[in-house]
């Protein structure tokens, strides 16, 4: 079983998994550029991902249940939304996944592609 390793490491992940865990989180964006540097398939519908901790211990299984590559300027307010980390809006969401990635060492620029996942909890402690 493949992981699923949300944010980075620290304050940000254990938050990030706890709003999984409270069936806040159901869906997550990535870089499609980071698959590629880690010779990474896509994740596919109906795949199952362990959810891993700061440890690397899987505190749970979640389920793919879409994929999909966009440009960043298209990722819709559905998805932004569906992502339950409080965002306002799809302008916010947008100004805080710049930030995050520039922090990251990855600018994001309007046609730079992403992947789109959502998922849904299937086993937690």
């Amino acid at each position: 079983m493949r992981a699923l390793e949300l944010g980075t490491p620290g304050e940000l992940r254990a938050e990030l998994n706890s709003f999984v865990l409270a069936g806040k989180k159901i869906a997550t964006t990535g870089l499609l550029a980071e698959y590629a540097s880690e010779t990474e398939g896509l994740e596919y519908p109906g795949e199952r991902l362990a959810l891993l901790d700061n440890d690397g211990q899987a505190i749970a299984t979640v389920e793919i249940t879409g994929v999909e590559v966009k440009p960043f300027s298209e990722v819709t307010w559905e998805h932004a939304a569906a992502e339950g980390e409080g965002d306002a809006s799809l302008e916010e969401w947008r100004t805080g996944h710049r930030q995050f990635w520039s922090r990251t060492g990855t600018p994001v620029e309007d046609d730079t592609p992403l992947v789109c996942l959502t998922f849904r909890l299937t086993a937690s402690p």
